[in-house]
């Protein structure tokens, strides 16, 4: 049975954590106004879409070419989420970043590119959540579409929220790491539960 809840989880912490999309939307939303950083929004989807193929092209072939993968790939993926869970819980509340960068279509779409955060994130959702379960090409177009509208809404949030969203981590930092990293723990360990 597919764990949703855990699956949603993730996919949600991974997403809306700070990194470069969320920062740099954030950014652009707080300096030009919500309206004029959509275009570097609508840039990061595109590009998610991209990498989120790829990756799931790449991990079902590894995954259907190699079937001893499987656990390497779950320890890697449950060893990914104890590192990021660790990585959140570290995180400082400073949420600054160059106010100088371009808010455009393509340098939004760039950015994925160079991110390896999404790279993980659907690497690790794909080989974790997805590929045990689902192997046909219209199940993973439909898995393609939702981590790549779960993945790159966290930028439209930072977005929308712009500073306010910042003053809020900045607020309660501590709180709020905690309650993600030990989300991020129970997603790793329950990988083992079954």
């Amino acid at each position: 049975m597919f764990p949703v809840s855990d699956f949603l989880i993730y996919c949600f912490i991974t997403a809306y954590t700070p990194g470069a999309n969320n920062l740099l939307s954030m950014s652009n939303a707080a300096r030009l106004g919500f309206r004029k950083s959509v275009s570097f929004n609508f840039g990061i989807t595109m590009g998610f879409l991209i990498v989120m193929t790829v990756c799931t092209l790449f991990s079902s072939t590894l995954y259907s070419a190699l079937p001893k993968v499987k656990f390497y790939m779950q320890l890697l993926g449950a060893a990914y989420m104890l590192y990021l869970a660790w990585k959140v819980w570290k995180t400082s509340s400073d949420l600054e970043v160059e106010s100088r960068k371009e808010s455009s279509f393509l340098s939004g779409m760039v950015l994925q590119f160079m991110n390896p955060k999404i790279y993980i994130y659907a690497i690790t959702a794909m080989s974790l959540y997805i590929l045990p379960l689902y192997h046909s090409v219209v199940a993973l177009i439909v898995f393609v579409l939702i981590l790549t509208i779960i993945g790159a809404s966290g930028s439209y949030v930072w977005a929308l929220f712009g500073s306010a969203f910042c003053r809020f981590f900045t607020k309660h930092t501590k709180g709020v790491n905690l309650v993600m990293a030990l989300l991020l723990v129970y997603c790793a360990v329950s990988l083992y539960l079954d």
